[in-house]
């Protein structure tokens, strides 16, 4: 009889690559993966992993008993999913990622109103780039993300994931005050293209939209500073250190010096939550989405 959390321990390897990487997906040692998959080989009486340099690899035979236990582990998820739909009730945990607008602008209230409707339910929250929530999701590491897609350029997201719109989020462009745009009620994009730009940093998503948009009206976008946090990138601003466009989802207060002016042709942001289809039952999972919906609405 094969094991499930061995198997469990096999699809982490398969999916992250190592066993480091199954460690922290799992959040167990080291130790503990190499002991499972040890047993694991004893019980099957194969060899399921073989030297790669300093890592490991799939055999085989690793590889055929990987795809299975995928198999296995999304009909348990999906078996979980029913016995707590036929329940009913809104119990256990629930993990949440979100980035880190979304996180500011939609967990307060959110959580807030899961804990007094649904006070058996636990929600564990984390911050995560769009991109990395979705793996995290795809993995069985995070039951929701919040991602994002921008107006002119959507997020790819793989099948046999479920996703809940949650609001539109507009976006205006930032700039010091003594920019010799702030006083107009409305700007375009082009109106940029001799400035500095303040941008998310390279290889996120926000950053390609950036680039892709400005690249897309004649710009040839100036990149002076790159700051992850929209506190940091209005701070710069604030300094006179160049422009940047700033979504208003959790904006909060808007330092001293800085000026904010709608783009005429609006810029916006989608935001959706994102799960897996064979949790697409769990009562957990509907409370949390419904929960967001609303605070996305307040926000709105």
């Amino acid at each position: 009889m094969l094991n499930l959390e061995r198997l469990r321990t096999l699809d982490a390897l398969a999916r992250h690559g190592s066993v480091s990487g199954a460690a922290d997906g799992l959040h167990v040692t080291t130790s503990a993966v190499s002991q499972q998959l040890s047993k694991l080989e004893r019980e099957v009486g194969q060899q399921l992993l073989a030297k790669n340099g300093r890592g490991v690899r799939l055999t085989d035979a690793g590889q055929l008993l990987a795809e299975h236990a995928a198999r296995i582990l999304s009909q348990v998820e999906m078996a979980q999913a029913d016995i707590e739909a036929q329940r009913g009730r809104v119990v256990g945990e629930v993990r949440i990622a979100a980035f880190p607008t979304a996180a500011r602008g939609l967990f307060p209230a959110a959580l807030r109103a899961l804990r007094v409707d649904h006070p058996e339910l636990r929600a564990r929250t984390s911050e995560l780039e769009p991109e990395r929530g979705i793996r995290e999701v795809l993995r069985g590491d995070a039951d929701l993300a919040i991602v994002l897609d921008w107006n002119n350029k959507r997020m790819p997201v793989p099948g046999g994931l479920a996703r809940a719109h949650l609001l539109d989020d507009s976006a205006d462009v930032a700039m010091p005050l003594n920019h010799p745009l702030a006083d107009r009620s409305e700007v375009d994009l082009v109106d940029f293209a001799d400035d500095e730009w303040v941008s998310w940093p390279e290889g996120e998503f926000c950053y390609e939209w950036l680039m892709f948009t400005l690249r897309s009206q004649g710009i040839e976008p100036r990149i002076a500073h790159l700051a992850g946090e929209h506190h940091t990138q209005l701070a710069l601003i604030a300094a006179g250190l160049g422009v940047c466009v700033t979504p208003r989802l959790g904006r909060g207060p808007v330092p001293e010096g800085v000026v904010l002016v709608p783009v005429r042709q609006r810029v916006r942001r989608h935001i959706y939550a994102v799960w897996r289809m064979d949790a697409d039952r769990r009562p957990s999972i509907r409370a949390a989405v419904e929960a967001l919906r609303e605070a996305g609405r307040a926000a709105d």
